[in-house]
């Protein structure tokens, strides 16, 4: 039966030794409480480090010991763990993905080298146990290139990408010198998972901007693939918590806690020891709440739990010791004999203290300066069963897109905190209770569950997605069927666009001329009398007179304003008006102006407005502007848009491709009709053609062809097997 395997950096429990044994605990860590049902299911397993180094002649008594909890280890050297984990992962993913590149980011080759060969570790341990139709589901940053080395070897496995922490905008990304490596491997998964659309997007304009690679909507073509971007906020195991908020044992230390701090108000952080989680500025609007509003003097306390972590590495010693430094100058200046402003715990702490902490605190302060999801805010929701207590969530989480009805705050403002903080603690009982309400519908819906459910459903629909363009991509027995029924005719029509069909798109329109490969295999075609070649294309007709007007093809050229019989002259349609032409240009001029790089080309009876030479980007948003400003004059003059690749084109509406061709298909009994085009235009003739056409789109995303190829390197290989299809048949 097929089983789902989950790949992160660290198992979902932590080792121990004690004389000489190894002892497995839980793992308080996100992902681990997150899945920690899910993988147990079925036969699905878990891979990842153990969480520290292992003694080799302990390794096998160890994998024993994982195996019945259906884990599987990764076993990692204090070299890397050294370079991989505390190096590149946390020196310099960690740091660039939260916006700290500046401050803590440190680029030594030798930490990518590490990355690269840890990752090359975890492959070979997920194949190691992968089976065919298995599901193999990566998690997070230390992990980015896992999914490309795993696609290399098992082209047709199902793989899923989730990233636990923000992905940033492309002018931090762009900064990491192994930037389209890290791409190149979170592609290699079918579904690419982030917490937030922010993250979507930023992850798109970074693909879009550093590889070659083309994007419609949140779908990305990857070579033969289709790879989806989407957004998955995380969710919890709601359940958990409200029953443990209820239980017995929590219910004492609840009474335990009311009674130490009696009257005072509890305000709760729990965080781990990180840049990221604004601890410090979280206590300096403490401090300025008691500076500015001493009433609050003995009423309110800040409980706050900072669980150790990386605490070797020498920034976070550094902010540990301001965090002490910043606690004792609080608790000195405003302490009393019998209350403390600050109750501060540096260590981890059960999980049933945990949940008593969120059922008793009265309000709940997570303010991260830039956090994926945070999970702690919906813990304390999920905890509070009687519907009150406060939430003042960070607007840098992730977790804020969900949970509208807690305070948001902007964690770098401590004025703005420290008043958040006056508000939830005067908000009123019924207050509390309607948005404690929403928030917990919100957080009881969305759980882990339903998380890990859609997840898999949207990547069983990409799956489904990418199986059924094999179908439709020319390639194979489909090309094999075109071929044959193409052999067995007589009487043959055949559409072509041209550019961006029969030759690649060039940073100069007119560098996009003919080369001798493609004058040969028109020619070849030609050399059957069965077939009638049509040139169908947007460009001017001086250029197609130029490029093919000496050839036995039937020329259409601005779209379908000028016509070219083979061996006669141009002529072009008729009653057709140009006085709209100087009002359009003018808008266009403006946009130039505007737009560095753009420039207008102008038709018998259309006005075209390129921007492939302006930056990247810019260009997109400018043609998007123009398109909103003329769509209502468009129409008003009968006109017609047409956005193609890098161009916007502006034409009389009577001009069209598919009316064109309608002409001569009407004309006479074709016994073969196919279309090839690549952008809007095209479809006019794809929907003008009769049904038994062979209608074939070049490049991915909607359309009405029945068919697609990739690129006019893939419809150049299609011509010359057809033209060798009828030599063959004749001989």
């Amino acid at each position: 039966m097929p089983k789902t395997i989950i790949v992160s950096n660290r198992l979902p429990v932590k080792i121990q030794e004690n004389e000489g044994q190894y002892q497995l605990l839980p793992s308080e860590g996100g992902l681990a409480t997150g899945l920690g049902s899910i993988y147990k299911q079925g036969d699905n397993v878990w891979i990842g480090w153990p969480g520290q180094a292992i003694d080799d002649d302990k390794k096998k008594q160890v994998a024993e010991q994982l195996k019945e909890l259906s884990l599987v280890p990764v076993y990692l050297t204090t070299d890397d763990i050294e370079e991989y984990y505390e190096g590149f992962s946390n020196s310099v993913l960690w740091p660039v993905f939260h916006y700290y590149a500046s401050t803590y980011t440190t680029y030594k080759p030798s930490n990518w080298e590490y990355y690269r060969l840890v990752n090359e570790c975890f492959k070979d341990a997920v194949l190691s146990v992968a089976e065919p139709n298995d599901t193999i589901w990566i998690h997070d940053y230390q992990l980015l290139l896992l999914p490309e080395l795993i696609r290399r070897e098992r082209p047709d496995v199902s793989i899923g990408f989730f990233l636990h922490i923000p992905f940033p905008s492309h002018e931090m990304f762009r900064l990491i010198p192994w930037r389209a490596e890290l791409l190149n491997g979170m592609l290699g998964a079918d579904l690419v998972g982030f917490h937030t659309f922010d993250d979507v997007r930023h992850f798109l304009s970074s693909v879009s901007r550093i590889l070659p690679t083309p994007i419609s909507s949140n779908i990305i073509t990857c070579q033969e693939r289709y790879v989806v971007a989407e957004a998955f906020p995380m969710g919890i195991d709601d359940k958990k918590y409200e029953e443990m908020a209820r239980s017995e044992d929590v219910a004492l230390q609840i009474q335990q806690i009311k009674e130490t701090f009696k009257e005072t108000k509890i305000i709760l952080s729990v965080d781990r020891l990180d840049y990221s989680k604004g601890i410090l500025q979280r206590l300096q609007a403490l401090e300025l709440l008691l500076q500015d509003n001493p009433e609050y003097i003995g009423k309110i306390t800040l409980y706050m739990v900072v669980v150790p972590s990386r605490d070797k590495v020498p920034q976070y010693m550094e902010l540990r010791n301001q965090i002490d430094k910043k606690v004792g100058n609080i608790n000195a200046l405003y302490r009393t004999l019998d209350w403390a402003p600050v109750n501060y715990f540096y260590r981890s702490v059960p999980f049933e203290t945990l949940a008593s902490l969120y059922a008793s605190a009265d309000v709940c302060l997570v303010s991260p300066m830039r956090d994926g999801m945070n999970l702690v805010s919906k813990e304390y929701v999920a905890s509070r069963v009687n519907d009150d207590g406060v939430l003042i969530l960070s607007e840098m989480a992730g977790a804020s897109r969900e949970l509208i009805d807690a305070i948001l705050v902007n964690p770098n403002n401590v004025i703005q905190v420290k008043d958040a903080i006056i508000q939830a603690l005067n908000m009123p009982l019924e207050e509390q209770n309607t948005r404690m309400r929403q928030m917990r519908q919100i957080v009881s819906k969305f759980n882990v569950s339903h998380w890990v459910k859609i997840f898999m459903d949207r990547l069983d629909e990409v799956k489904f997605m990418q199986r059924s363009l094999q179908t439709r991509h020319v390639g194979g027995a489909t090309q094999q069927s075109i071929i044959n029924r193409y052999r067995n005719t007589n009487k043959r029509l055949i559409f072509l666009d041209y550019d961006g069909t029969l030759v690649d798109f060039k940073p100069n329109v007119n560098q996009a001329t003919p080369d001798a490969e493609l004058y040969e295999i028109l020619n070849d075609l030609l050399a059957d009398p069965a077939n009638h070649l049509v040139l169908i294309s947007g460009r001017k007709h001086e250029n197609l007179g130029d490029w093919f007007g000496n050839t036995n093809i039937y020329l259409i050229a601005e779209h379908g304003a000028w016509f070219k019989q083979p061996g006669m002259e141009w002529h072009k349609v008729g009653g057709l008006s140009t006085n709209w032409k100087p009002e359009i240009s003018d808008i266009l001029e403006k946009y130039i102006d505007r737009t560095p790089g753009s420039f207008i080309e102008e038709k018998t009876y259309s006005l075209v407005w390129h921007y492939r030479k302006a930056q990247n980007g810019l260009g997109e948003l400018r043609a998007n502007e123009l398109m909103n400003t003329l769509k209502f004059l468009a129409t008003d003059k009968g006109l017609q848009l047409l956005p193609g690749d890098k161009v916007v084109e502006v034409k009389n509406m009577e001009i069209n491709k598919g009316k064109a061709a309608l002409t001569l298909v009407d004309e006479s009994d074709y016994d073969f009709i196919m279309a090839l085009g690549d952008d809007l235009t095209d479809e006019d003739t794809f929907k003008a053609l009769p049904d038994s056409a062979t209608t074939i789109k070049v490049g991915t995303g909607a359309s009405a062809a029945k068919f697609f190829l990739r690129n006019p390197d893939e419809v150049r290989s299609l011509l010359k097997a057809l033209a060798v299809s009828t030599t063959v048949n004749q001989e």
